[in-house]
């Protein structure tokens, strides 16, 4: 399997942010500081009170999830541990390489949830449900970070 080589764990990045009296600005610029090269952008956003997105991991293509407004609990799994992450602040990322499972949910109103990926989209990058998840994590078990 062929990973991003971005690292193997999921990891909240501090993102730079300029800030003067007229606010802040905070960028991603590859290779500078965007821990890969930006293939496709997409953003979550007016979800209903109790919502889930995500329940699904991906084979090759790495995330980076920024809460832009509001805030969202990321819950993330390895096929053994799940670790919970909450995204509050447009200055910090969570970086997930692949194949971790993810889900998000605990939205507040008006949460905005951009999503920067390594891949162009393609539906058989996907593993869902989780049964699928697993049978592929024990079919390779040199993908698990």
């Amino acid at each position: 399997m062929t990973q991003d080589p971005i690292g193997h764990k999921p990891t909240l990045l501090r993102l730079p942010q300029i800030s003067d009296n007229r606010g802040s600005l905070t960028f991603l610029q590859y290779p500078q500081n965007s821990p890969f090269e930006i293939k496709r952008i997409f953003y979550l956003y007016g979800m209903p009170d109790g919502s889930q997105r995500g329940g699904h991991a991906h084979i090759r293509e790495s995330q980076l999830l920024i809460a832009l407004s509001g805030s969202f609990i990321v819950k993330v799994f390895d096929g053994s541990n799940w670790e919970t992450f909450t995204l509050d602040r447009p200055d910090l990322g969570l970086l997930l390489p692949p194949p971790y499972w993810r889900e998000l949910h605990d939205f507040t109103p008006g949460a905005v949830c951009l999503t920067l990926s390594s891949t162009n989209f393609d539906p058989d990058e996907y593993l869902s449900p989780m049964d699928e998840y697993l049978e592929y994590l024990a079919a390779n078990p040199d993908c698990q970070g």
